[in-house]
């Protein structure tokens, strides 16, 4: 089965030089390889010294390098909702869609819309994807999810004012509304962002690689990388502890940081004990060029089965109990305080410091309430019984 590997982690930890080493691994195991960047500050021109253009150019054998620009693919790939938007623009002051700018998450739609449709052609067996740093990844992974949670509650709204305005839309109005043939994208489009989600879910597809340093802002980082990840019920399979100072150095200053590292690197053995560990050490010279970027391959990454399919936690799912139901979320590294949740009409509310996520209740819970949620052993698991859905919101005892 073709797979997908995603590195990600806080700007300047090395992310970039280490999904390119795992490339070049990939490659010269006579794997076809993509290696994508969706970080709109693309660098892999740079690492792997060429000018590189609007599509995937091939730069060894078996690898190809590929730096998305999401406002080519949207226009090239997704034309007939491009066209409508341009249209229902098109009066505001004379600005184009262009002039503009993109809306609001549009650049991650796009780039995993893309990533989606090079996975389905299966023209790659391994596709290595470059993201863009911790905030903007989780941006990009939980976007498909959020708009088709949108969609689904506003798409049945928009097709009834579709038939009812679009006689009188353009007089009236002002506005043009979608043709059949945007309206049938539209539709695709949300079955688009469906398959994106259990593709990026699919524990057998894709695996999410933190890479860190081992200092003190970039491991509290991670730790809530790693939660948050988990929080929308991604599988992250290993850690990557880059820029490891060596030993014997023998420099007073560098000897302080050398035991501040040891004690990090310990705490996050500890913290993520679970995970397969890789430590890269701190090289003398960039990181860049091919012979370079080798090094790791040869120091870290060779002998090790670093391409092989790691399943760490079991998916969150509802099961039955014997007062009702009870969903289970993996939560690790969170702080029980900082957890709130809250039942709506549809939905299951969790929230984790500014990010939060509504989980769809089974149809079959809509007549039950949340009575209890207990945080233990890492895992948060809220207990639905049978009741009064008159309420929306439901208390909880964390």
């Amino acid at each position: 089965m073709n797979r997908i590997y995603i590195f990600t982690g806080k700007g300047g930890v090395g992310k970039s030089s280490v999904a390119a080493a795992h490339a070049i691994k990939s490659a010269e195991e006579g794997k076809k390889t993509l290696l994508v960047s969706t970080d709109m500050a693309h660098n892999l021109g740079d690492i792997f010294e060429r000018k590189l253009g609007k599509e995937a150019e091939n730069v060894l054998p078996n690898l190809d390098i590929y730096e998305i620009d999401p406002e080519y693919v949207m226009e090239n790939d997704f034309s007939s909702i491009m066209s409508y938007l341009g249209n229902l623009l098109s009066d505001v002051d004379d600005y184009s869609l262009q002039d503009m700018g993109m809306m609001p998450g549009m650049e991650e739609l796009f780039s995993l819309l893309k990533i989606a449709d090079i996975y389905n052609s299966e023209r790659y067996e391994r596709i290595i994807v470059d993201c863009a740093p911790t905030g903007e990844t989780l941006a990009l992974l939980k976007f498909p999810e959020l708009l088709s949670w949108y969609m689904e509650k506003l798409f049945p709204i928009g097709k009834v004012a579709m038939r009812m305005l679009s006689p009188i839309s353009k007089s009236i109005f002002k506005v043009e509304m979608p043709n059949k043939s945007a309206m049938t994208d539209m539709e695709k489009m949300y079955l688009k962002l469906v398959e994106l989600q259990e593709l990026l879910k699919n524990r057998d597809v894709t695996s999410i690689r933190i890479v860190t340093t081992p200092e003190k802002m970039v491991v509290e980082e991670t730790k809530r990388n790693y939660m948050y990840m988990n929080l929308y019920n991604f599988n992250v399979d290993g850690l990557y502890i880059n820029r490891i100072l060596p030993q014997d150095i023998n420099n007073d200053f560098f000897n302080k940081w050398i035991v501040i590292q040891r004690e990090y690197i310990t705490y996050l053995k500890e913290s993520f004990s679970a995970l397969s560990i890789y430590e890269i050490p701190w090289y003398e010279e960039e990181l860049r060029g091919v012979s370079n970027i080798r090094r790791i391959v040869e120091d870290v990454l060779s002998g090790k089965e670093v391409f092989e399919e790691k399943i760490i936690t079991e998916r969150e799912g509802f099961k039955q109990i014997e007062k009702g139901y009870q969903l289970e979320v993996f939560l690790p590294c969170a702080d029980k305080s900082s957890i709130d949740l809250y039942q709506g009409t549809t939905d299951i509310v969790i929230k984790i410091g500014n990010f939060k996520r509504n989980i769809p209740l089974p149809n079959i819970l809509r007549n039950y309430v949340v009575t209890g949620a207990k945080f233990e052993e890492e895992k948060l698991c809220i207990i639905f019984e049978k009741g009064s859905t008159d309420n929306e919101e439901s208390g909880n005892d964390r």
